[in-house]
């Protein structure tokens, strides 16, 4: 099984070839190929490979394949013996990145 652990977009992601993940936008066109190069681990049949903080020789390709709208949070405020209440809706920007291959 081969796999790693990315840093994107201030978050971690465990990604293998030929899966999906999404994290927040990125400005980019839809098809476009995408280099990420901040590998924390890198993992193949017979060889572990531990970054200090990052991984120098290891690249992850991947393929952007949409963009879209996460799902909605509510946020409710409200302030007790007040009559204050506001209700807010609000949805992420986010893409879906297709893993290609780990080199």
């Amino acid at each position: 099984m081969e796999y790693a652990i990315i840093e994107a977009s201030g978050r971690q992601f465990w990604v293998e070839p030929k899966k999906f993940i999404e994290f927040n936008r990125l400005i980019l066109k839809i098809g476009s190929t995408i280099l990420i190069k901040r590998i924390l681990f890198a993992k193949n049949k017979t060889t572990t490979h531990i970054g200090q903080p990052y991984l120098q020789n290891i690249l992850v390709k991947g393929k952007i394949s949409k963009h879209f709208l996460g799902p909605k949070i509510l946020v409710f405020k409200m302030k007790p013996k007040k009559k204050y209440r506001k209700k807010i809706g609000h949805r992420q920007k986010m893409t879906r990145l297709l893993i290609h291959k780990i080199e």
